[in-house]
């Protein structure tokens, strides 16, 4: 629940950064004649909404587990993850048609200032997207790695949107469509941005296995407890920012239903200690068979 919290602060933050930069860019666009500027607000809106589904995905995935949802909330922080990977989907064809319009029909190139607000706009956007990766790792959050990678490809746009418009001041009259091919790149990288997004979330609501480290850890945690004599069929599902293991163990043949009991719990133990992100753990208990598996 605190690694949740630690994600909502952040994403706060990347929503009033967003909020503010969405209506510079936007007015900056307008006043000075440039439509991947324009192109570069609406892409910073679609962040706003992004940030606004991250943040109720992740208060919905702190709740506690009930009668309704025994195995907790998680679930929909990884939901919003995948939305916000769609909206980006959606916003990169959006920019692309408009940006097509824009090449068809005849305009004056971009005033110079749009270039300094564009700096501005890479700066902090960078800034902000390593702060709130760097939170996405320590809480290891699908949805706040989704915001983190929207505030990147927010940048990335607004890059591409610079090179645009200096295509467009330096080369005079014929070069006016740079800004707007500009917003054609920059859709191409919201492309990406969505599909890098959209994967893992998509990979944890199937409940893909996670990568071997994790198998590893709870393994060996589960190997290293004295009375265990094999492991076998482990399965490990991620939701939200926690697992949930199934884990056969075998053990003595003769061991009473009490101590066989007793060495289940000592597993439980033993793998949250060693991999405190786990939230769940189900034993069953098997007699060894002279081999491990």
């Amino acid at each position: 629940m605190s690694r949740a919290r630690a994600g909502v602060r952040m994403v706060q933050t990347g929503l009033l950064v967003n909020v503010v930069l969405a209506l510079v860019k936007f007015l900056a666009g307008v006043l000075g004649n440039s439509y991947a500027l324009i192109a570069d607000a609406v892409e910073s809106t679609s962040d706003i909404v992004g940030s606004l589904i991250v943040w109720g995905g992740l208060r919905v995935a702190e709740r506690s587990a009930d009668n309704d949802y025994p195995f907790g909330y998680g679930k929909a922080e990884s939901l919003a993850a995948a939305a916000v990977g769609l909206m980006l989907l959606a916003a990169a064809i959006g920019i692309a048609v408009e940006a097509v319009r824009e090449i068809r029909t005849p305009h004056h190139a971009p005033a110079p200032f749009t270039l300094f607000v564009l700096v501005g706009v890479v700066l902090a956007k960078e800034v902000l997207f390593r702060r709130v990766l760097a939170a996405a790792e320590q809480t290891g959050s699908t949805a706040v790695t989704a915001d983190a990678w929207h505030h990147r490809s927010d940048a990335i746009t607004s890059l591409a949107a610079f090179v645009g418009i200096s295509l467009a001041l330096l080369g005079g009259p014929g070069w006016e469509q740079a800004d707007d091919w500009a917003a054609i790149v920059a859709s191409a990288v919201i492309v990406v941005s969505g599909l890098r997004v959209l994967r893992p979330a998509l990979a944890d609501l199937m409940d893909r296995a996670p990568d071997g480290g994790v198998l590893e850890r709870v393994n060996g945690a589960a190997d290293a407890v004295e009375g265990v004599l094999a492991t076998e069929k482990l399965k490990v599902r991620k939701a939200g920012t926690e697992y949930w293991v199934d884990l056969h163990v075998q053990a003595e043949p003769g061991m009473s239903l009490h101590d066989a009991h007793e060495l289940s719990g000592k597993v439980k133990s033993a793998i949250r200690r060693a991999v405190p992100e786990v939230a769940g753990v189900l034993i069953h208990m098997e007699p060894f068979e002279g081999r491990e598996t």
